[in-house]
């Protein structure tokens, strides 16, 4: 049996109900590459999951030498290697490129993935010319002070899931909000940029290298600011073919043309502006609500191509989905949620997942992270579907005790 190499970081539903059991249908053996091997073992000791890895190494993911090296210690040369993590892109692209394997450019990846590179890269090709800054310290900060456009947004360089990103309207909350983050991580890279005001939608792309398809996007409802936390996202962006169009060509200049990739961008007066891409799928359950609005084996078809098989003809079927997600509003211990279910309607599935369980401390970090539970609904009708996610909503109560 062929082997599946899944280079991993932390525990995923993406990777373990996605990925996994997608491999084993395609008649591979999925070996797991991690740093957190315990936890994954843990993990995979529950009975019941829809599949499970044939081994899981022991590795420092981050260090592409060290994935090069694991694999070579392998029986076998593996089919293919693979990751669904922001931060492991670039090292799995390099060991993929070492065996011959299909994989991204690393050099893309990176630019991708470094927000600050992605900038520089996107102003290099012509393709955007949004003003930004990179400070570690505070003497770097004050240096800037006179050059930054406010409002200003504030994030890490290799941020993930909305964590420590801000927005600062005069430069004591500039200077308040990095001082804050080096307080968590002292001497991390990190980029001021303008502010882009307009509604933030997604693209979600799949390639083979030849062809770059359009599966759709979202548009996404964000909290209100000071920080940008993915509250709701609906299916579909109501944009124009020549907008999307537009968005595609930037990211295909910028070099995306693999694998799956998730970008983000705001749709402004003088047009899209980008604001991250993703070069791997899109996260945070939207990944299975996609899958369930198109009505296609989206995890099959990345890995396949992993295998060095060509992009399929997609033809995008026109549906409606829904994602909401629960945030904590205080710390605490949490001492009542909700649980897990699937509501099949006549015209809709909804399923709610809960993401923190009875008896967790809460500390409230105003990102992603924060998030109690989701809620996803798939169906034929928007207006439909968004009235039952609004009645099963008002049903979801949750209790923090500080």
């Amino acid at each position: 049996m062929q082997e599946l190499i899944i280079v991993t970081h932390v525990i995923t539903d993406s990777v373990n109900v996605g990925f996994i059991p997608a491999a084993q249908r395609l008649g591979l053996s999925v070996v797991l590459l991690t740093d957190n091997a315990e936890a994954h073992r843990k993990y995979f000791s529950q009975s019941g999951l829809p599949a499970y890895p044939a081994a899981i190494v022991t590795c420092d993911v981050f260090n592409p030498l060290a994935i090069i090296e694991a694999v070579t210690r392998r029986a076998q040369r593996p089919a293919a290697i693979f990751s669904n993590s922001d931060h492991l892109q670039t090292s799995t692209a390099i060991a993929a490129d070492y065996f011959g394997l299909p994989g991204k450019n690393w050099h893309v990846t990176y630019r991708a993935k470094h927000k600050a590179e992605m900038r520089s890269a996107l102003q290099n090709r012509g393709l955007d010319g949004l003003w930004y800054a990179v400070v570690c310290n505070k003497a770097e900060l004050e240096r800037q002070l006179t050059h930054v456009p406010f409002p200003c947004i504030i994030k890490p360089c290799e941020g993930v899931a909305s964590q420590q990103v801000s927005l600062s309207y005069d430069q004591a909350e500039l200077k308040a909000q990095s001082a804050a983050a080096w307080n968590i991580q002292p001497g991390q890279s990190l980029l001021i940029e303008e502010y882009l005001e307009g509604p933030l939608y997604t693209l979600e792309t799949l390639g083979d290298h030849d062809r770059l398809h359009v599966l759709g996007g979202f548009q996404v409802k964000l909290s209100p600011p000071p920080y940008f936390i993915e509250l709701e996202a609906s299916w579909g962006t109501g944009l124009t073919a020549q907008q999307e169009a537009e968005v595609l060509t930037i990211i295909r200049d910028f070099g995306i043309g693999f694998g799956a990739c998730h970008t983000e961008f705001v749709m402004t007066d003088a047009g899209p502006r980008l604001i991250e891409i993703n070069y791997r799928n899109i996260g945070d359950y939207r990944e299975f609500m996609l899958q369930d609005a198109l009505d296609i084996p989206v995890f099959e078809i990345v890995l396949r191509l992993y295998l060095g098989e060509p992009l399929p003809q997609l033809n995008n079927v026109p549906g409606a989905a829904l994602i909401r997600y629960f945030t904590a509003r205080s710390d605490g211990c949490l001492v009542q949620a909700p649980e897990p279910f699937v509501q099949q309607l006549a015209n809709a599935q909804i399923t709610f997942k809960p993401l923190r369980a009875i008896g967790d401390m809460i500390s409230l970090t105003h990102s992603n992270k924060d998030y109690l539970g989701v809620l996803r609904g798939t169906g034929s009708d928007a207006q439909c579907l968004g009235q039952e996610m609004g009645r099963v909503s008002e049903q979801l109560v949750w209790e923090i005790n500080a």
